[in-house]
């Protein structure tokens, strides 16, 4: 009898220790382990037994088979992506909005900072061939669509994501570049000190974050996948900072520069795989007018001020981070040709096919992070996309109702914004089927939050 009570109290207290595990860091995880070591018989009503040590054996071995059990499911779930954290940051947007005092500084004069990136860690097990992108789903349910910056904090050593989709993008950059150049790529003469800051900022994080795929130099750095070399020391450099910048990350990349005015303008970039907007149509605006230019909703309401004081209390010491979605009618990752010509006077979702078969739609989404860069103050945008066919995407849990609830959510100017109109009807009747099946095969909507919370 005394055995049965141990080994069910075993049991009971294995399983705890287990769900500890699961739920826990490494060191609730060793507390958790060592209390229970301790109070098992101490707390027990088993009192003393002559067979305790091998009670003790007993519950050592289960707790050490659980651990690892726990331990090789989690390697094996992240083997091919790495998550990194993602909390949300409200209180980003609430002191932007404020009526708080701002850096005492003169609007346009910058004093170079000595803060310096931390050098990153090498991203866990990376490989041009297995890492996945991230599952960036960043869409909430309705009935109510909020207009937000969205913003999160993000530490610096997830500045930049690369991963398997790497070759597919470096190579329509390259091909973009060298049909479309100066198109694609800026640098404004006030902006360029920014422009090569930022060059050396990519050089030095890229080389320790991806060991694997760059290897830093005396000159600069190489790449270890496509054989190029990139010498950033040597003046002038061999093209323009924005450009080299560009062939080293699946972004695009911004640099905003505060003028005496106290307006942000954009200066530099290297737009080369947008998809809806080009370079040349927003080039040397300032902030506000890059974006009632392109007829955001609700920026003059709910946005502008907010953002104006965002980014004039940027700190090189901070990064944020912030997602975007759009769905697009074909499969062109640098241009939506669905909207019109690139090089057209006007594009619109006013040319763009209606109802195309479902097979054309395609999930766009942007992670964008800024950081204001220390030596030269400007505020550099990084503009990651991730492009899949929405039957791919649609086929993960949860994702068809959301994304169909989103959707319904958006009132008619994001709707017109985003060209709803011109594939609605196609895309709500295939996401509200294949959120049927999900549900006919049992799945669990109660569980959403803990299987996928947002962004993902």
């Amino acid at each position: 009898m005394a055995l049965n009570r141990a080994l069910a109290e075993i049991s009971k207290r294995a399983k705890q220790v287990y769900r500890g595990f699961e739920g826990a860091d490494n060191i609730s995880q060793l507390e958790s382990l060592r209390s229970v070591m301790q109070n098992t018989w101490k707390g027990s009503s088993l009192g003393w037994h002559p067979n305790q040590t091998v009670y003790i054996a007993i519950l050592i071995l289960i707790i050490i088979t659980s651990t690892a059990t726990f331990i090789l499911r989690r390697k094996r779930t992240s083997q091919y992506a790495v998550r990194p954290p993602t909390p949300t940051a409200p209180g980003l947007e609430k002191a932007a909005q404020g009526n708080s005092k701002t850096q005492a500084r003169e609007a346009g004069k910058w004093t170079p900072s000595d803060f310096r990136m931390p050098k990153p860690e090498p991203y866990p097990d990376w490989s041009i061939k297995h890492t996945k992108p991230l599952p960036y789903r960043p869409f909430r349910y309705g009935p109510k669509y909020n207009v937000t910056m969205g913003l999160r904090s993000v530490k610096h050593e997830d500045w930049i994501e690369l991963d398997n989709h790497y070759p597919r993008f470096h190579a329509d950059k390259k091909r973009r570049m060298a049909e479309r150049g100066s198109k694609l790529c800026k640098t404004a003469p006030e902006a360029y000190p920014a422009a090569v800051e930022l060059l050396e900022d990519l050089v030095d994080y890229l080389s320790a974050r991806y060991p694997s795929l760059y290897r830093r130099t005396e000159v600069g750095m190489d790449n270890l996948w496509s054989g190029e070399r990139f010498d950033i020391v040597t003046r002038p450099l061999a093209e323009d900072p924005m450009q080299m910048c560009a062939r080293l990350v699946q972004d695009d990349l911004a640099i905003m520069i505060e003028k005496p005015d106290g307006q942000y303008y954009l200066l530099a970039g290297a737009i080369v795989l947008p998809g809806f907007w080009r370079i040349g149509d927003k080039y040397g605006m300032p902030l506000s007018e890059i974006h009632t230019s392109g007829h955001v909703p609700q920026f003059r309401e709910k946005l502008e001020k907010g953002m104006m004081n965002f980014f004039r209390r940027l700190k090189p010491e901070e990064m944020v981070a912030r997602n975007n979605y759009f769905i697009q009618a074909d499969d062109d990752l640098g241009w939506s040709w669905s909207i019109g010509p690139e090089d057209s006077l006007d594009v619109s979702w006013n040319t763009a096919e209606k109802n195309r078969a479902i097979e054309h739609h395609f999930f766009r989404s942007e992670r964008q992070t800024l950081r204001r860069l220390p030596r030269s103050g400007g505020v550099v945008f990084t503009i990651r996309t991730y492009f899949h066919p929405i039957e791919e995407v649609a086929e993960e849990d949860y994702v068809p109702g959301r994304l169909a609830s989103a959707i319904r959510s958006w009132d008619d100017d994001v709707s017109r914004y985003k060209g709803k109109e011109k594939y609605g009807e196609v895309l709500l009747e295939y996401l509200d089927k294949k959120h049927e099946e999900q549900i006919a095969r049992g799945l669990d909507l109660s569980r959403e939050e803990e299987v996928r919370a947002y962004p993902y």
